[in-house]
């Protein structure tokens, strides 16, 4: 039993400290999904080390160790509890012309619940909604919202990174791009508030660092950083929402809204898990909506799982920039810029 604690211990450690070799191979990145997860299973660990350990001088520094490991991981997951500071503030009336409400949902390719998306689209009522996997079959299930969501944006793919976009209010300058990979699409639009205020909208879906996917980062951060030099130098209210295949708390997440200036309203707030819906414990926060400082936060929900891996989520924004001065806006200093242009140089594989 001892020699078990011991390893598993030396284990849950090294997982914690591989994250910080800031390399692009898959191994170095996949740890970084896990925090939560980690900071359970140290916190077994522990209590299991004052029952069962024996304190020698192996088992005092493995205790210490992971006293350490514990405070560390603490304070990586404090920012996304309900104690942690709110990098966006609530809005003070729910609903006005200034609101524009959004959906994501990663819908899983093979998934044919498609009826379950549509009562969901009904239900969360939402100005905008974004669905990613999507390929031809799932373009003619939700086709039939057209009527209600005269707007549209589609490039359905059998390669599970198609996008169907669908807006109940006007768009202007909408185009299908490939940032980084040829077969990796984005969406940009523009789309006008009730009030007759424009704002730039950003749709990603980059590839993970996973083997059976991409073995390497470089392709998904590259992605993520483009999007953010773009809504850098946007002179309009900027969101960007998607599945992005990494977690609120990855340092290229963090880098992105230091480069962008953009809000995560998970921060303060929960981490809202969105991945993985069918396996309780191995829950990340992966679809995201990001804002510009001008923005506050109506209201944030995780809506219920349609058959899919991936949970749905629903985002209320409401347009006011007199709330500027009270968020939290994120600013790169030039180390963070620096890394940024390093990554927004790498070659990447088509």
């Amino acid at each position: 039993m001892q020699q078990v604690l011991f390893y598993l211990s030396l284990s849950v450690i090294l997982f914690t400290l591989v994250p910080l070799i800031r390399h692009d191979f898959w191994i170095f990145r996949v740890f970084e999904y896990p925090r939560l997860q980690k900071l359970v299973i140290n916190l077994v660990l522990l209590v299991f080390h004052l029952i069962y350990f024996p304190l020698d001088l192996l088992g005092k520094v493995t205790f210490g160790l992971l006293i350490f490991n514990f405070i560390y991981l603490v304070y990586q997951v404090f920012p996304f509890t309900i104690f942690g500071k709110k990098q966006i503030v609530s809005a003070r009336s729910a609903i006005n012309d200034h609101n524009i409400s959004l959906l994501i949902a990663n819908v899983y390719q093979d998934n044919r619940q498609s009826d379950s998306y549509l009562k969901l689209i009904k239900k969360c009522d939402s100005d905008v909604v974004l669905m990613v996997e999507t390929n031809i079959w799932w373009q003619k299930q939700m086709d039939v919202i057209a009527d209600d969501y005269p707007y549209q944006l589609k490039i359905p793919l059998e390669n599970t990174y198609g996008m169907i976009f669908y807006s109940r209010l006007p768009l202007r300058n909408g185009k299908i791009n490939f940032l980084v990979k040829e077969d990796i699409p984005s969406i940009e639009t523009e789309v006008q508030l009730k009030s007759g205020q424009w704002v730039k909208l950003y749709c990603l879906h980059p590839e993970p660092p996973v083997p059976q996917e991409n073995p390497r980062s470089t392709e998904r951060d590259k992605e993520i950083l483009m999007v953010g030099k773009k809504a850098k130098n946007c002179e309009l209210p900027v969101i960007v929402m998607g599945d992005l295949n990494d977690v609120a708390w990855s340092y290229t997440t963090e880098l992105f809204g230091k480069i962008s200036g953009l809000l995560d309203p998970r921060r303060g707030r929960g981490f809202f898990n969105s991945f993985n819906a069918k396996y309780f414990f191995l829950r990340f926060p992966l679809d995201h909506i990001f804002c510009s400082a001008d923005f506050a936060l109506s209201g944030i929900k995780r809506m219920e799982n349609c058959g899919s891996d991936h949970f749905p989520m629903c985002v209320n924004l409401q347009f006011n920039p007199k709330v500027e001065q009270f968020n939290d806006e994120p600013v790169a200093d030039q180390e963070d810029l620096a890394l940024a242009q390093e990554k927004l140089n790498a070659d990447v594989e088509n």
